[in-house]
């Protein structure tokens, strides 16, 4: 089994490392998020043309390149090295992969290739706090609670008196790109107590009764809006009951949740690994006692086990792109790395390094935002465990995907979490 890069990948990463380089330096970053879209719509319109990033894991068919997570989670590894502001995981990782396994054929065709271009972005609303307990990362919730369950509070869904569509109440607090998308993919309880389930629901920009606001966020570079619906109309994702199978809703928000952990545990680590290379940079110009502090060995040792932490989470990353069941555990492992190297590169960088206005301090925002949204880490670890049937009956053996014809797979990654692993390895 080959376990090296493809040249077409290592193609997206230099393309990709070259123009964020020229274009999305700590200034530009921080000009960007202070927009009113929250990032740079020609930057974003570049790297959809030039690469065609929005559309990396989109069928052909649908006009997107036809590569699978692994290339998304390649190229998101360089976005985070450069904590690149963009509409990507939002609408690639999330919304993309819902409309793909729920959308009927015509909403597939209507939606999908101009997503794929990047001439439209999606956002994924889901009530209140509740994105990782809606894509399964850190609990199982088989009864869809969190959407509403029928009492009062998160979104309720109800058929219009005409019975020919949707009508959506309630909020969303917490809403990845959400004041900027024009369409919003809404997961709503409908049903009542009689028929209780969840549902996915299209809403677009300027719908009658809906309103969006930006919220102020700790890491401005993953803007969130609150979304408020008041008898907003909707389309509902997929067929309507009675024509066909009821879509299980919850088990692809959870085959979503899989994807994009593994993405984002890429996103941080490419985030570490550039936070942990300007602070070797830097430690090897401060100078102290005539000498520069890289040279001291209690600085050595630190870089060093910094060094070990993010090439084991790399290794565990890269396995996870191939096999999205172990996303859990990678993110985990990811946001741990990105959280201490953050942490560290502000201890290393000294005086300078604690003030907020230093650039050490947007890695350190993306760690403790990631964390909060997507995890906690050992909640994360804790899911997993439950999963593997650590601490009780194992459950069934679950059936893994065979690996990607042009992704990159490796057979050493499993035990990432106590090895490092080379750059070239991957999962």
């Amino acid at each position: 089994m080959d376990a090296a890069f493809t040249a077409e990948q290592d193609e997206i990463r230099r393309t990709l490392r070259e123009i964020l380089g020229k274009r999305c330096g700590p200034d530009e970053v921080k000009a960007a998020v202070r927009t009113a879209d929250g990032y740079d719509r020609e930057l974003w319109q570049q790297l959809s043309r030039q690469l065609g990033l929005p559309g990396i894991a989109v069928a052909e068919e649908y006009g997107g390149v036809g590569c699978g997570p692994a290339d998304l989670a390649l190229a998101c590894e360089e976005t985070g090295r450069a904590l690149l502001p963009s509409p990507l995981l939002a609408t690639a990782a999330l919304c993309v992969p819902l409309i793909t396994a729920l959308g009927t054929d015509a909403q597939r065709s209507a939606l999908l290739p101009s997503l794929a271009s990047g001439g439209l972005t999606a956002a994924l609303a889901v009530p209140g706090p509740a994105l990782a307990t809606a894509l399964a990362l850190t609990g199982e919730d088989p009864a869809g609670q969190w959407s509403g369950g029928g009492r009062a509070g998160g979104i309720q869904a109800r058929a219009d008196a005409a019975g020919e569509g949707w009508r959506l109440y309630g909020e969303a607090a917490q809403v990845l790109d959400g004041h900027s998308a024009p369409l919003l993919l809404v997961a709503a309880h409908a049903g009542g107590f009689a028929r209780s389930r969840t549902l996915l629901f299209l809403v677009r920009e300027g719908a009658p009764g809906l309103v969006r606001s930006r919220q102020t966020v700790l890491d401005e570079t993953r803007p969130q809006a609150r979304i408020q619906l008041r008898d907003v109309p909707a389309e509902l994702l997929g067929a309507p009951d009675g024509e066909g199978r009821e879509a299980d809703v919850l088990g692809a928000l959870a085959a979503t949740g899989r994807t994009a952990s593994a993405v984002l545990a890429a996103e941080a680590v490419g985030a570490a690994g550039r936070a942990l290379a300007r602070t070797a940079e830097y430690v090897c110009r401060r100078e102290q006692f005539g000498r520069a502090i890289g040279s001291f060995q209690a600085v050595k040792h630190r870089l060093a086990d910094l060094y070990v932490q993010v090439q084991a989470a790399r290794s565990a990353a890269y396995y996870a792109a191939w096999d999205p069941d172990q996303g859990g555990l990678a993110l985990a492992q990811a946001l741990e790395a990105l959280r201490m190297t953050a942490g560290e590169a502000i201890q290393l960088h000294g005086g300078i390094g604690f003030t907020w206005e230093h650039d050490a301090h947007l890695y350190f925002k993306r760690a403790a935002s990631d964390e909060l949204l997507f995890g906690p880490v050992h909640r994360l670890r804790a899911h997993a465990a439950d999963r593997a049937g650590l601490f009780g009956p194992a459950p069934a053996a679950a059936t893994h995907a065979p690996a990607p014809a042009h992704g990159p797979v490796s057979t050493v990654a499993a035990v990432a979490a106590s090895s490092p692993a080379q750059e070239k390895v991957a999962v």
